[in-house]
C-alpha cells in the first residue's frame, strides 16, 4: 500500500495545497473537517471525489481538534504514516477578540492530537505548523534560535503549541517536527487577511464594484512567499531522518504599503486615492517586523523559495481579477509542483 496522510485544517489555504501535493505524489489523503450546516470545502473541491468511485485517494472526516476522543478514534482507525496538524483559529486580530476559542484551538488542540498518537500507540511522523508571530516583538532576523515574544493570544497559543510538539519529541521519542513558517499566502487566502484584502479590493475597484478600502497599520514589515512552496517545505521536513525544527521563510522585506502599491499598480491604480485608515484594524500589540532566516531549510532541506513579494501580490491580483470576469477562480490557481 502507498503512503497515508491525515490533515487537520484541510478545507484551509495550506491544507488544501497539502492535499494536492501529497496526492499528486500517490498518497491516500485523510482530512478532518468541521461539521457545518453548509459547505466550507470550497478549496478542495476540485480534489474530491465520491468515496464510492474506484480509485478515491482523498477522504474526509468529521471531527475538531476539541474532541480528543474523536481524534483518538480517527487515528486508531485510519493509521496514518503521517500526521499534519494545520488547524487553528489562525487569524491574528480575531485571536484578540477570541482569545480563549484560539488558545484552545490553536494551542491545546495541538497537544490534544499528540496525545491522541501516543495513546493509540501510532508510529508515525508529525507535523506542528507553528508560526513567525511567536516571534513577535524580537528583532529580525529569526532563525530556529532566536527567543519567543509573541505579541498576541495566537502567538502565544502557538508558542504553547511548539514546545509540547518539541516535549512529546524529546519525552516520548516521537517523530514530531515544528515549521515555524512566516507570512505565506496565496489566491486561496482568506478574504479577511490583509493581502488577499488587498488584492481583491484591487481587483473590484478596478471592475468599478468597490470604492475604497479602509486599513490598519501600512508600517509592518512581513516576509511574505507563495503558499505552494511552503508546504512543500512540511513534507521535506517528514522526509527527512531526523525530527527538527526549521524556519520556512524568503529572507525578504515586504511593508503593507508596499503591498499595496503593488497590487493596485498590477491594475493601473494610485493605491493612495483608494486607501483610507481605520483604527478597528490596529491589533492592541503590534508585530513590527518578521524576517526570517530559512538557512538550514536550505541547507538540510535543499529548499529554498522562487516566489517572492511583489510577484506574489501580482499573481494574486490576477487570480482575483479572473474571479470577477469568471474567467477563473481563486481557489484553482498551479501550484509549483504541476
Amino acid at each position: 500500500m502507498g503512503r497515508r496522510a491525515f490533515i487537520t485544517g484541510v478545507t484551509g489555504q495550506d491544507g488544501s495545497y497539502l492535499a494536492e501535493l501529497l496526492l499528486a505524489k500517490g498518497y491516500e489523503v485523510h482530512g478532518l473537517i468541521r461539521r457545518s450546516s453548509t459547505f466550507n470545502t470550497s478549496r478542495i473541491d476540485h480534489l474530491y471525489r465520491d468515496a464510492h468511485d474506484e480509485g478515491t485517494k482523498l477522504f474526509l472526516h468529521y471531527g475538531d481538534l476539541s474532541d480528543g476522543s474523536r481524534l483518538v478514534t480517527l487515528l486508531d482507525r485510519i493509521q496514518p504514516q503521517e500526521v499534519y496538524n494545520l488547524a487553528a483559529q489562525s487569524h491574528v486580530r480575531v485571536s484578540f477578540d477570541e482569545p480563549e476559542y484560539t488558545g484552545d484551538s490553536t494551542g491545546l488542540g495541538a497537544i490534544r492530537l499528540l496525545e491522541a498518537i501516543r495513546m493509540v500507540g501510532l508510529h508515525c511522523k508529525y507535523y506542528q505548523a507553528s508560526s513567525s508571530e511567536m516571534f513577535g516583538a524580537t528583532p529580525p532576523p529569526q532563525n530556529e534560535q532566536t527567543v519567543f515574544w509573541p505579541r498576541s493570544p495566537y502567538g502565544a497559543a502557538k508558542v504553547y503549541a511548539y514546545w509540547v510538539t518539541r516535549n512529546y519529541r524529546e519525552g516520548y521519542g516521537m517523530f514530531a517536527v515544528n515549521g515555524i513558517l512566516f507570512n505565506h499566502e496565496s489566491p486561496r487566502r482568506g478574504e479577511t487577511f490583509v493581502t488577499r484584502k488587498i488584492t481583491r479590493a484591487a481587483a473590484r475597484i478596478a471592475a468599478g464594484e468597490q470604492d475604497e478600502l479602509y486599513m490598519g497599520n501600512l508600517d509592518a514589515v512581513r516576509d511574505w512567499g507563495y503558499a505552494p512552496e511552503y508546504v512543500e517545505a512540511m513534507w521535506r521536513m517528514l522526509q527527512h531522518d531526523e525530527p527538527t525544527d526549521y524556519v520556512v521563510a524568503t529572507g525578504t522585506r515586504f511593508t503593507v504599503r508596499d503591498f499595496l502599491a503593488t497590487s493596485f499598480e498590477r491594475v493601473g491604480l494610485d493605491w493612495e486615492k483608494y486607501v483610507k485608515f481605520d483604527e478597528r484594524y490596529l491589533r492592541p500589540t503590534e508585530v513590527d517586523a518578521l524576517i526570517g532566516d530559512a538557512s538550514k531549510a536550505r541547507d538540510v532541506l535543499g529548499w529554498t523559495p522562487k516566489v517572492h513579494a511583489p510577484d506574489l501580490a501580482r499573481l494574486m491580483v490576477d487570480a482575483d481579477v479572473a474571479a470577477l470576469n469568471h474567467v477563473g477562480s481563486p481557489w484553482i490557481d498551479t501550484p509549483v509542483w504541476g
